[in-house]
C-alpha cells in the first residue's frame, strides 16, 4: 500500500474474503468495494509507529 498522503492507498486483497476483485467505490479516496463478497471498506493512513 502507498504511504504518501497525495496518492491512493491500493489494497491487493479484500480484507474479508481475500479476493482480488476490488474496485474504487464511494466519493472519498481510499474507499473500495469487493465484487466477490459485495462488501465495501475504507483504507486510511494513520501514521508511523516509533519504536523505542
Amino acid at each position: 500500500m502507498s504511504t504518501s498522503g497525495s496518492e491512493r492507498a491500493v489494497p491487493y486483497y479484500c480484507p474479508f474474503c481475500a479476493s482480488e476483485d476490488l474496485w474504487p467505490a464511494g466519493e472519498k479516496h481510499g474507499e473500495w468495494e469487493c465484487r466477490s463478497c459485495t462488501r465495501a471498506f475504507g483504507l486510511r493512513f494513520v501514521g508511523l509507529v516509533t519504536r523505542s
